[in-house]
């Protein structure tokens, strides 16, 4: 048997998992989804995801119907029946399930599912030397603020600039990097100021980027909120990306130029220390 998951207000065993072929999560990618990390068999900025995953159903005006708390309980059941000690805890929520139109009735149930993935996410190779991002044309709809399931622009974009022979990439749109495929993109200039694009409906509010900001405010250090161009990005002293998966993940180039000396700064350094710490994890 393998992992226990949640299926529409279940625990069954993953093998015996089913979902509706109607779902509009699954016709329309009329659905909206969260991954929280987990570390140490706890979960990490959860109460941030679960705002954000409020706002999104908001916006698509999906309603849920259950409270923060039982949802919680979903995902605190995932990780003990999984023995989850480090990884993420996936949520996703549907319209609902009804015969194809693109209109749906207001009566429609939502549905929620969730499974977990065991993964490590700090001591790897990418965290300690840092990756290369490819820049790449942004694909996407103009609501990237509402976290959907609709990912097939990001899919592409992550499968080229794998073929390219790159870690991940950042998007570039009108001329200013609007963020990673699947994450919050930042640079640090000369100065030791840190840039990381401002909240629109251009870019998904990232998470771990605002917890982050805040462990920032309380240490001192400067973050600006506005657009970069590649050019920038290129040109900076430091580079780094965020999110849930990859915590504070160094970049170490950036397109065909190199970030510095090609080896994490020492400002994402302290940036990745204080976030561990933050999350009572040893570096």
């Amino acid at each position: 048997m393998g992992r226990i998951v949640y299926v529409h207000g279940a625990f069954v065993p993953e093998e015996k998992a089913r979902i509706g072929l109607f779902d509009r999560g699954f016709l329309f990618g009329d659905a909206v989804y969260e991954v929280t990390a987990v570390m140490a068999g706890r979960m990490i900025d959860n109460d941030l995801h679960l705002a954000r995953l409020e706002r999104s159903l908001r916006e698509l005006d999906i309603p849920l119907g259950l409270s923060v708390d039982a949802i919680v309980a979903v995902q605190s059941e995932l990780i003990a029946r999984n023995g989850l000690r480090d990884g993420i805890v996936y949520l996703q929520v549907s319209r609902g399930e009804a015969d194809r139109d693109f209109l749906h009735a207001e009566t429609l149930v939502p549905k929620l599912i969730g499974f977990t993935q065991a993964k490590t996410l700090t001591g790897t190779k990418a965290q300690r030397e840092g990756i290369a991002v490819d820049l790449i044309a942004d694909p996407r709809w103009q609501r990237r603020d509402i976290k959907t399931t609709m990912l097939l622009g990001q899919v592409m974009a992550k499968k080229t600039a794998r073929a390219g022979g790159f870690d991940d990439v950042w998007l570039v749109e009108d001329g200013w990097v609007t963020e990673g495929a699947s994450s919050t993109a930042h640079v640090i200039t000369a100065d030791g100021r840190i840039l990381t694009r401002a909240a629109s409906q251009a870019t998904l509010p990232g998470c771990t980027q605002r917890a982050l900001a805040r462990l920032c405010q309380a240490e001192g250090l400067s973050i600006e909120a506005r657009a970069f161009t590649p050019e920038e990005a290129q040109s900076a002293a430091e580079a780094f990306q965020t999110s849930a998966s990859s915590l504070v993940m160094p970049v170490v180039r950036i397109g065909d130029r190199v970030i510095g000396d090609g080896r994490p700064g020492p400002m994402t350094r302290r940036l990745q220390a204080l976030y561990l710490e933050a999350a009572g994890i040893s570096a």
